[in-house]
């Protein structure tokens, strides 16, 4: 698939799912944000990129904290969702931008940090991506990451990049640690440190809010009863299709 194809599948996969990313409890909460807030302490003149920004969580929750997010994604129907967000929620230092990660229309150390959250596994190359956030961070500055997590394991990988796919047609890949810390090396960040987490992913909703269709969401829920015990132990996999999966957060500096 051309980098073109992919982007007009993410653009709608995600522009009719919008509205209900805002209202996502997988994506509104996460411990997450108490590490992103608290590396932005004293940091109230810095500028910051929020890289597939989705429907804006991460903007909402820095906001406060610095001068200004560029809440950038590669949706538009996404950003107008940020937008209105963000007056109703009387966040005046946020604006949009619309366009890929493997492009990013920003000059040469244009920001103090960059965080993405949940959006690398849609970028068609994440090597590039990553080398365009270290272009426009500043010297010195910090990029955090926080994606669904590979276990490396093929069996397992296999598993989870199949159910991720056949939920979300724009699914390109959930990295494994090893990669992760291979291409950000190969990008020039250099990697401060890296941590894990447990998503728990309730069926029902992980498939309603990309309106997956029923033969793909019946796919899944087969797959899950065929696959071995292995599977189903590390996954956590319930009778209802729930399941649980590894997050990994890892910190980069330029």
């Amino acid at each position: 698939m051309t980098s073109t194809a992919h982007t007009q599948v993410v653009q709608k996969q995600f522009g009719e799912q919008a509205s209900a990313y805002l209202s996502s409890a997988v994506h509104a909460q996460g411990t997450e944000f108490a590490l992103l807030q608290a590396e932005l302490a004293g940091q109230g003149a810095a500028r910051l990129l929020d890289l597939g920004c989705g429907a804006g969580h991460v903007s909402f929750n820095v906001a406060p904290l610095v001068k200004e997010v560029v809440a950038y994604d590669l949706s538009q129907q996404m950003l107008d969702v940020v937008a209105a967000a963000a007056v109703d929620r009387g966040l005046d230092n946020i604006r949009t931008v619309h366009g890929a990660a493997e492009r990013l229309p920003f000059a040469d150390g244009e920001f103090d940090f960059v965080f993405s959250r949940y959006s690398a596994h849609h970028w068609s190359d994440l090597g590039l991506a990553l080398r365009e956030v270290r272009r426009v961070l500043k010297p010195g500055g910090v990029a955090a990451f926080i994606d669904v997590l590979s276990p490396g394991s093929p069996l397992l990988d296999t598993y989870l990049q199949t159910v991720e796919v056949l939920r979300d047609t724009s699914h390109v890949r959930d990295y494994s640690a090893g990669e992760w810390m291979h291409q950000l090396s190969e990008a020039g960040l250099h990697v401060r440190n890296s941590s894990r987490q447990r998503l728990r992913l309730e069926y029902t909703s992980w498939v309603e809010r990309m309106r997956t269709p029923e033969v793909l969401r019946a796919a899944i829920l087969e797959l899950q009863k065929a696959m071995g015990q292995e599977v189903r132990d590390y996954f956590e996999i319930q009778a209802d299709g729930t399941f649980s999966t590894d997050v990994l957060v890892v910190w980069a500096e330029r």
